[in-house]
């Protein structure tokens, strides 16, 4: 059965296109770990191991290893490079310190890039005007981040929880861009972030990872189109 072996039982519930599944698919994609996918409709009817797994948040993703959950995307990476320390490529710094830098700027992209980008996809005229300059603005300091790397990825010489946590983004940001027409991540102001998307969507073990580009096109535009619509008359 997929998801047993020499890993132990592993399962993730999520959603193909969901950037927060992406993340862990692409931890497990690196470390090599083999699991069992379990789609969940989180929209309409979320399934019984879902609400049991995660009472709190009821939310996706959740990892179970051995038939213990793990919720929240970071969370559960940070969890993967734990539970399997000895497998490489490491995901996390060995250094405490620079640990601690990685988890800061992880958590800056959670609770900074994303809501702003969110703002960007959801507001019309000024405050989506707002949100859009707010996402190039975050996105520049994390510019400056890579640059203070001197290295090509946030981790250094591969790929570690930064970019992680902003990879996973990468396909719904640029699904925004096509769907919003808002340029986020510019090959003028943010150089170094457009080079590092491009490498990071094209490694061999994140591709596999990531959502359809052309599925997502069409469930945002139709997402778009609904916010965007006027409210029906009287």
């Amino acid at each position: 059965m997929e998801g047993c072996g020499e890993d132990g039982q592993v399962k993730l519930l999520g959603m193909a296109y969901s950037p927060f599944v992406v993340r862990v698919c692409i931890a497990l994609a690196l470390k090599g770990i083999h699991y069992e996918f379990i789609e969940e409709d989180v929209l309409n009817n979320k399934s019984e191991l879902l609400l049991q797994s995660n009472p709190v948040h009821k939310k996706i993703p959740v990892l179970i290893h051995n038939g213990k959950p793990v919720c929240e995307s970071m969370i559960i990476v940070q969890y993967i490079e734990e539970a399997w320390d000895s497998k490489a490529p490491f995901l996390m710094p060995r250094d405490p310190y620079d640990r601690a830098i990685a988890r800061f700027w992880a958590a800056f992209i959670d609770d900074k890039v994303i809501p702003s980008i969110v703002g960007a996809f959801r507001g019309q005229g000024e405050e989506q005007q707002k949100a859009g300059e707010e996402s190039v603005e975050n996105l520049l300091l994390l510019e400056e981040v890579l640059r203070s790397t001197g290295k090509a990825s946030f981790g250094g010489d591969g790929i570690g929880l930064v970019d992680i946590a902003l990879g996973g983004l990468l396909v719904l940001i640029q699904t925004v861009e096509k769907v919003t027409n808002i340029v986020l991540i510019d090959t003028q102001k943010t150089p170094l972030l457009s080079a590092w998307a491009d490498q990071f969507c094209k490694a061999d073990k994140v591709k596999k990872a990531l959502p359809d580009r052309a599925e997502l096109f069409v469930l945002m535009s139709a997402w778009r189109a609904k916010l965007t619509s006027p409210p029906p008359g009287n």
